[in-house]
């Protein structure tokens, strides 16, 4: 998915100087951003206070939206660099288009993971014959310095491993989880599962204490760790946790995210994630003369335009502002 934003501000992020080394209750707020014709989404990351959970870059939630005489979901072609994007769904389609010729209708609890490695463009639309709900998430893992020139590629997986308690059902999107392994490639220490609660479940999830950690809610009413998370926002949680406390007081969706704390420090600016400024500018020129990022085809609209960059130098530095 795209950052519409067409004030892209700039986001400094990684380096391990403002990581929570100890289990915290921060409760993040979302940022309402317009997404295309029809959709709005709530931006969890980049936060005002918080910019990256692991190697978890950028989370937007959206709906669930009753768009049953509405288009849904079109985000038109548009570039991603240095990062893999991650599509989940509660409700309803998404159809995913990249310039590798990647054509993937993804549905709820299937797992869209496209990594762009150096460069890759792609579009998302709901098909034109759709359901009536549209409730997902749209996440972005960076990718390490060492890993930011891999081929680009996009895999889906409509199978996916869980981890079973009373009252629980946790899809394992990413990563590993109380030893079940998505098939989803990683290319940093990280986890990203679906949790599913159902009404009066209490339960406790095993963590790994050098993890940092958030939690989004999804739906429903649940208290994470004794806190009372809200549809639409995010608990962010620190490190050195073995478990983490999970009570439903109505059928719930969350979502865990979490990783090792990402070393690097990045700079990130409108669908790209690069290390700077002029990895920044070298990357929107390539986009705007039709370079580098390749073709989608099939999608029938025009592509993204590119926002003007800063006056100033972009530059990487750290995780909060």
């Amino acid at each position: 998915m795209s950052n519409l934003d067409r004030q892209a501000s700039v986001n400094v992020c990684g380096g391990r100087g403002f990581v929570v080394a100890e289990p915290v209750r921060e409760l993040l707020s979302p940022r309402r951003v317009q997404l295309g014709e029809s959709t709005e989404v709530r931006r969890l990351l980049p936060n005002l206070g918080r910019r990256m959970v692991g190697a978890w870059a950028f989370v937007d939630h959206y709906g669930p939206d009753d768009i049953a005489d509405e288009p849904g979901m079109q985000v038109p072609p548009h570039p991603h660099m240095g990062l893999q994007t991650v599509s989940w769904l509660h409700d309803g389609e998404v159809l995913h288009r990249d310039s590798l010729g990647s054509l993937q209708t993804v549905r709820p609890r299937e797992l869209g993971l496209m990594t762009s490695g150096r460069a890759i463009s792609h579009s998302e639309e709901s098909p034109r014959s759709h359901a009536r709900f549209l409730h997902g998430a749209q996440l972005w893992v960076a990718l390490p310095d060492a890993h930011r020139e891999v081929t680009p590629h996009f895999q889906h997986h409509a199978d996916l491993p869980v981890v079973t308690a009373p009252g629980l059902i946790a899809t394992v999107i990413l990563g590993a989880l109380d030893g079940a392994v998505s098939p989803g490639t990683t290319y940093s220490p990280l986890v990203g599962a679906d949790l599913s609660l159902a009404h009066g479940a209490e339960t406790r999830l095993p963590l790994d204490p050098d993890f940092e950690y958030a939690v989004l809610a999804m739906s429903g009413e649940a208290e994470i760790d004794g806190v009372p998370v809200l549809p639409g926002s995010m608990l962010y949680l620190g490190c050195g946790r073995t478990e983490l406390p999970l009570r439903a007081e109505s059928d719930a969706g969350l979502m865990l995210l979490g990783g090792e704390p990402f070393e690097e420090e990045i700079v990130m600016w409108w669908n790209f994630i690069g290390r700077s400024h002029e990895e920044i500018e070298e990357a929107r020129r390539a986009w705007m003369e039709g370079s580098r990022f390749g073709e989608v085809h099939g999608y029938a609209g025009n592509r993204l335009t590119a926002p003007e960059l800063p006056p100033t130098s972009l530059k990487p530095r750290g995780r909060v502002r």
